[in-house]
């Protein structure tokens, strides 16, 4: 009995779909535990405006705030200014550094706390905790997470080689691609809903199982080559069929194999122009590119073959949903930009916008400005959100200087003068902002016994958007974490300077649950910051971190600190978050591995939510 294909790649999406409900069924224990919080419902979801009550307002006196620029002329920034008292660190040289401009500034007196008085408002607060499946099943966490080359891991590496291997099946059964070239078009009309859907910012699937649309971007970009693949196949099979029969010319004047020509053609200078080269170079080029050659390739497809309409209508659907959900969170408003140099990137501030936003997500802005050049006000390009929610800061956004468009902005908050004697002259933009997006999915920072974070250059936003969100949560008794510890990796160390003054913020309002931050550089300089411009729980080191040590040391502190406050809670984990280049998500994920089954027992499992740069 011949194979009717229509059915089989039918039957082919329908199994797809029950693997996709698999994966979002078994997270529903973690969607239970985190929608268990009311507030929860109101986080991640719709940037907006709340009134920030007497509470908010009084404690926004003393809150967490960005430093404002210090005289180019002066070469290093002082906590003493804001009421800080300078180290009482010491300095020794690295190991395998044989320099005398390489110091280590250590001070761990912070750790010396006395107990809070203050009392757990209600255990009702604490948000619930549910482990991971990989924290769950270690062995197996581990060895999905084992890289096989920079950025992709033997768990990536098993999905995509489930979806090639049903795709396979699909086309090779009971079928030969020279002698039935239909089969491998229907096969790859099939995909046409997986790869739009895969390849908005709000996709369903992603909805369903938790991850961000940047997270499954990678099963985007294969089913697409797949679709290419599949499509040139079904289309040499036939010419290579009409050729050795002597009628190609013949039919090629049959409209509808026209149709399907001028589609084959838009799919092939698409999938050119989606190659790495073209993301990160000319990203536009790429980007206009996908919006015209999709527009010609779908109704292309109908007028070739009429029975793609279903798989056209829910491409379709999938891209409208996508577009109705960006309009309700655009959001069009005025922010101030000015530039912070020592960093190389533009701060831009949105005090209208200050709640409906999680740690660690991110937004796609757009500067609404003639001065961003003659495309570049149409641009859109996704930044971390570097603040936490509830404060007068409001949503800000460290826009580092990486680019033609990035420098642009730069250059824009540099002539505004922000930064001057007096400090007041600031620059208003408007913007179009559209998110948020991505973050920690269902995963609690707060439900954890202690937070890791790793970050390199930039990625510090997020480890500041993180670490805000748990001391504020800390302050309104709903955070379970103990210990915070903050790695950062610089290359230069005057990075360093304009963030001490909120390092400082951060370490003295970490009461309840002890901040440490070790900032490491990997270029020689000439200055480095004075000792006493550091304060205690701040080190600054030469050479690259000691990740799986540090992770020891924060895995020992989960299991034995605790204030009177804390002491008596269950031990739930440490969760560990990257962002920044490949490599040190790589390093992290081998150095979580690595942790030896005893400890992470202990310590209730490790987690690891990543964040990296590049696509």
């Amino acid at each position: 009995m011949a194979v009717d294909p229509f059915s089989l790649v039918f039957h082919i999406d329908i199994f797809l779909v029950a693997i996709a409900t698999v994966f979002a069924l078994s997270t529903l224990p973690r969607v239970a535990a985190r929608y268990s919080s009311a507030a929860e419902w109101r986080r991640g979801h719709l940037l907006r405006s709340i009134s920030l009550g007497v509470a908010h307002l009084r404690a926004a006196k003393t809150h967490i705030s960005y430093p404002r620029l210090q005289d180019p002329n002066e070469k290093h920034l002082s906590p003493q200014g804001a009421g800080y008292s300078s180290s009482l660190g010491h300095d020794h040289v690295q190991d395998g550094v044989m320099t005398e401009e390489s110091y280590t500034y250590v001070s761990h007196t912070h750790l010396l706390r006395q107990a809070s008085t203050r009392t757990l408002g209600s255990v009702s607060n604490l948000p619930p905790h549910f482990s991971s499946w990989s924290a769950i099943l270690p062995p197996v966490g581990g060895f999905l997470r084992r890289r096989l080359k920079p950025g992709f891991s033997v768990g990536q590496a098993l999905v995509l080689g489930l979806y090639a291997v049903i795709l396979i099946y699909a086309s090779f059964l009971e079928s030969n691609p020279f002698k039935d070239p239909l089969r491998m078009g229907i096969v790859a009309m099939s995909q046409i809903p997986i790869v739009f859907a895969l390849g908005t910012k709000n996709n369903i699937i992603g909805m369903c199982i938790g991850l961000g649309y940047e997270k499954l971007n990678y099963i985007h970009r294969y089913a697409g080559m797949m679709l290419v693949l599949l499509s040139n196949i079904h289309a040499c099979g036939y010419i290579y069929r009409w050729t050795f029969a002597g009628q190609f010319t013949k039919n090629m004047q049959v409209p509808a194999n026209r149709m399907g020509v001028v589609a084959l053609v838009a799919l092939d200078v698409l999938f050119f122009f989606s190659t790495s080269f073209w993301r990160r170079k000319a990203y536009n080029i790429f980007f206009f590119s996908h919006i015209a050659c999709f527009a010609v390739f779908l109704p292309m497809v109908h007028a070739h073959e009429g029975s793609t309409l279903q798989y056209i209508i829910a491409a379709v659907a999938a891209y409208g949903l996508d577009r109705v959900l960006r309009i309700l969170k655009t959001r069009i408003l005025y922010a101030r930009i000015r530039p912070i140099p020592d960093l190389s990137v533009t701060r831009l501030e949105i005090p209208a916008l200050n709640a409906g936003w999680r740690a660690g997500q991110h937004v796609r802005i757009r500067v609404l400005s003639s001065a961003m050049g003659l495309i570049g006000w149409a641009e859109t390009h996704p930044f971390t959100i570097a603040s936490v929610a509830k404060t007068p800061d409001g949503l800000v956004l460290l826009c580092k200087n990486a680019g033609g468009w990035t420098k642009r902005l730069y250059e824009m908050a540099k002539v505004a003068g922000y930064g001057c004697e007096d400090g007041d002259a600031t620059r208003m933009v408007a913007v179009m902002l559209d998110g948020p997006y991505g973050g920690p999915g269902h995963s609690v920072f707060a439900s954890f016994s202690a937070a890791m974070f790793v970050v390199g250059g930039s990625g510090i936003t997020f480890a500041l958007s993180a670490i805000q969100d748990l001391i504020q949560r800390d302050s309104e008794d709903s955070s379970r974490v103990k210990v915070i510890e903050l790695i950062w990796s610089i290359q230069d160390p005057s990075a360093l300077n304009p963030l001490v003054p909120l390092f400082s913020s951060l370490i003295q309002q970490s009461t309840r649950t002890p901040l440490r931050i070790s900032v490491h550089y990997t270029r020689a300089a000439d200055v480095l910051p004075a000792k006493n411009c550091l304060p205690p729980g701040l080190t600054l080191t030469a050479g690259r971190p000691r990740i799986a040590k540090v992770l020891d040391s924060v895995i020992a502190r989960a299991v034995s600190y605790g204030s009177s406050v804390k002491a008596y809670m269950d031990i739930t984990g440490v969760v560990v978050g990257v962002c920044g280049p490949v490599g040190i998500g790589d390093e992290v994920s081998q150095a979580v591995s690595a942790v030896d089954p005893g400890r992470r027992w202990a310590v209730g499992g490790i987690e690891i939510h990543e964040e990296t740069f590049g696509w």
